[in-house]
């Protein structure tokens, strides 16, 4: 089982099973540490900027997307952080994994962004491609 692991959430129900899965990979719950990404393209900060009132309003309503993800985790009494990446969700989720030493990287199969699935292939498709830790891709 797994101690480090980073676990990529957009808010989605997939990022919610993604969580819950995460949890059960966890070999002792006292030592382990989940570390949540959420990745923030170009157009989703420019639409955050453009109806929000402010930085705070904004990383507010981040953070909001994660709550059932953070909910889950802390049901679980896993300690956690949550950090918010910016980039293409892909390339930023894989160059953050492989700048630090995560034992496996959970992440939902399909996100908000239905489009970008059919079109491009998936977040989690690149992400499987890019890191270079284990992946688990939750459906």
């Amino acid at each position: 089982m797994f101690q480090n692991i980073l676990l990529a959430a957009d808010g989605s129900d997939h990022s919610v099973r993604a969580a819950e899965h995460a949890v059960r990979l966890i070999a002792d719950r006292e030592n382990a540490f989940v570390t949540v990404v959420y990745a923030v393209d170009g157009s989703t900060s420019k639409y955050d900027v453009l109806h929000n009132k402010d930085k705070i309003e904004i990383s507010i309503k981040r953070k909001e997307k994660l709550k059932g993800v953070i909910e889950i985790l802390e049901a679980a009494n896993v300690k956690y952080d949550s950090k918010i990446l910016h980039g293409e969700p892909g390339e930023a989720i894989v160059e953050f994994a492989n700048k630090n030493r995560f034992d496996c990287l959970v992440i939902g199969s399909r996100g908000l962004n239905r489009l970008q699935t059919m079109v491009l292939g998936g977040v989690s498709h690149k992400v499987a491609k890019g890191a270079q830790c284990p992946v688990m891709i939750v459906k």
